[in-house]
């Protein structure tokens, strides 16, 4: 099997704010949309970050449609003081401040206005 491509799929109850927060915080890109789904893109990662509106009824399977509860979108960074200074000054809702594990990975959570949480995490 060769993969060309990665994407993770995302499903809110509005894909337009997802998308622009992703946007204005993390610095990726529309790609396409349609009604119910907008695409982005990044100059940095190999992810494709996909939005799909809860409810759809074109939606496969029926039995997956609903809210991506319980998920965490996770990226590691380079500078996790920099990027947290930067996103809480923007306003970002930070939902857990940074903390250390014993593994050494050094992370802190933010929320989009739809719940979905995003971990920046740096090793260290």
């Amino acid at each position: 099997m060769a993969i060309t491509a990665t994407a993770l799929s995302l499903n809110v109850a509005d894909e337009t704010t997802s998308a622009a927060w992703a946007t204005r915080y993390l610095g990726f890109t529309e790609q396409m949309s349609a009604e119910g789904f907008v695409s982005l893109t990044h100059t940095e990662s190999p992810l494709n970050l996909i939005f799909l509106r809860t409810g759809l009824s074109s939606f496969k399977p029926a039995s997956a449609a609903g809210p991506a509860d319980g998920l965490l979108v996770v990226f590691e960074v380079d500078d996790i003081e920099a990027d947290y200074s930067r996103l809480r000054g923007e306003g970002a809702e930070i939902v857990t401040p940074i903390e250390t594990e014993p593994w050494s990975e050094r992370y802190f959570q933010m929320a989009d206005p739809n719940g979905v949480i995003y971990q920046l995490v740096q090793w260290v």
